[in-house]
């Protein structure tokens, strides 16, 4: 695992699944790790174990802009930078079809999966412009690169939205040394699997992509020189179909 001593690492969605594991593995790799989610007891239990000073927990929900702000600037001022961002916080609801989403949960989606990506990241680029270093982060998905009917089409739209965000970041601000991934999942064994009209055996879930997968693509694309960019990496299944 590559030294990542020091480094101020943010992630979003980090009480769990791929969040919890990415940021628990950063930590052990030596950063000083924000862990952001929405439910306090959540991030509480995922930092239980781990040193004080480097595991630190910021309840957030990360469509909340004006919160954003000011919890971001908190990290600024604390430790004078933002190395890495990684933009984890996503989710999806049951009805996912175009005729049977609800506008509510559309923006909801929305709200969350690309407008709180939007909102980390216009956060930490003045700590990064200043820098003149940084690595964003976006998990997005392969329905962010093909429309799936499974995911619906708020999950499918957001998810292409923030490919589209990370090309934006590395067109517009590679000169100040900031460069953006979007890491793009097929079928990922986490919580929000639940969360689909029939959720998949225990059987299928062991034969997809799990969180340790996630995390290890997320760290070595950290572990990169700050002048080397994967601006998308797939990664998916052995039995997903994708060509």
């Amino acid at each position: 695992m590559a030294d990542f001593q020091n480094k101020v690492v943010i992630v979003t969605g980090a009480g769990s699944g791929m969040g919890l594991q990415i940021a628990r593995d950063f930590v052990e790799a030596g950063a000083i790790v924000i862990f952001m989610g929405r439910r306090l007891d959540a991030l509480k239990d995922a930092v239980a174990d781990l040193p004080e000073d480097r595991a630190i927990v910021r309840p957030l929900d990360v469509s909340d802009r004006a919160t954003v702000g000011e919890i971001v600037n908190e990290i600024i001022v604390k430790f004078d930078r933002v190395d890495i961002l990684v933009n984890n916080a996503g989710l999806n609801t049951q009805a996912r079809g175009i005729g049977d989403i609800k506008p509510e949960d559309w923006d909801y989606v929305i709200n969350i999966n690309l407008t709180g990506a939007f909102n980390m990241t216009r956060s930490v680029l003045p700590a990064m412009r200043s820098q003149q270093d940084g690595l964003i982060i976006n998990i997005s998905s392969t329905a962010g690169v093909r429309a799936s009917q499974m995911a619906g089409a708020a999950y499918s739209a957001s998810k292409h939205a923030m490919v589209s965000l990370s090309n934006s970041i590395n067109l517009e601000e590679w000169e100040n040394g900031i460069r953006a991934t979007a890491i793009c999942p097929g079928e990922v064994n986490t919580p929000i699997l639940d969360k689909r009209a029939q959720p998949p055996s225990d059987e299928r879930k062991a034969q997809m992509v799990q969180v340790e997968d996630i995390s290890a693509t997320v760290m070595y694309v950290a572990s990169l020189s700050k002048f080397a960019n994967v601006p998308m990496l797939v990664i998916k299944p052995t039995y997903q179909t994708y060509s």
